[in-house]
């Protein structure tokens, strides 16, 4: 298949968010070995974190063939010995790609998932949780970005507003509460080390796998 530079998508919260997303992993993400991003979108994240991260390497994946084409283009463009081709992985699917052809060179230590989960079904929360409770190593770490409830409120009006939208679009999507993502990871053995309060209303949320 031939990949055009034509076929990059944009996301302009990316070169808005990805200085201090990169400041919160440089503190959490073990030393070596693999970070898993799951749902990795336009790819523009996946271009600027994997050098930045070496000696750590970056396997980006996403549901979307469209978008695994647009994280193709900009490979492409910005290439690195640390960044792998895309892979075609849903986290709502019982089995990850991961799970049946594992990394021997450099295993995952880390999943990183940035924006998906109140663009998405709770379903994909649940499925990531579980993915990451059957991959991650003890010790490994499960980074989460994106905008949060806290005890059932939101932490800004523009935060409430981007909800109604989100659901306007899709009833099954939404700011989800805190809490109840922080459940839903200790079901999977799943402790929280963390959470970061980062620009426009958004928070880093660290999770370790026990």
């Amino acid at each position: 298949m031939n990949i055009t530079p034509d076929q990059k998508q944009f996301a302009p919260a990316t070169q808005r968010n990805r200085e201090a997303i990169l400041e919160v992993l440089l503190q959490v993400l073990p030393i070596n070995g693999t970070i898993l991003e799951i749902a990795s979108g336009t790819g523009e994240h996946a271009v600027f974190f994997a050098p930045h991260l070496a000696p750590r390497k970056w396997l980006p994946s996403d549901p979307n063939p469209l978008l695994r084409e647009s994280i193709t283009a900009w490979t492409a463009e910005f290439k690195s010995d640390y960044l792998y081709p895309p892979l075609d992985l849903d986290a709502q699917l019982p089995v990850w790609p991961v799970e049946k052809d594992k990394l021997t060179d450099s295993p995952i230590i880390a999943i990183v998932n940035i924006n998906m989960i109140h663009i998405s079904p709770w379903s994909a929360c649940l499925g990531l949780m579980a993915g990451a409770g059957r991959i991650l190593p003890p010790g490994g770490i499960l980074y989460l970005y994106g905008p949060y409830k806290q005890n059932g409120e939101h932490t800004a009006p523009s935060n409430l507003a981007f909800d109604e939208s989100l659901q306007l679009q899709n009833p099954e999507w939404g700011v989800r509460n805190l809490e109840d993502v922080i459940t839903a990871a200790k079901a999977e053995n799943l402790t929280l080390l963390k959470t970061y309060q980062m620009p426009a209303n958004n928070l880093s949320v660290v999770f370790k796998h026990n």
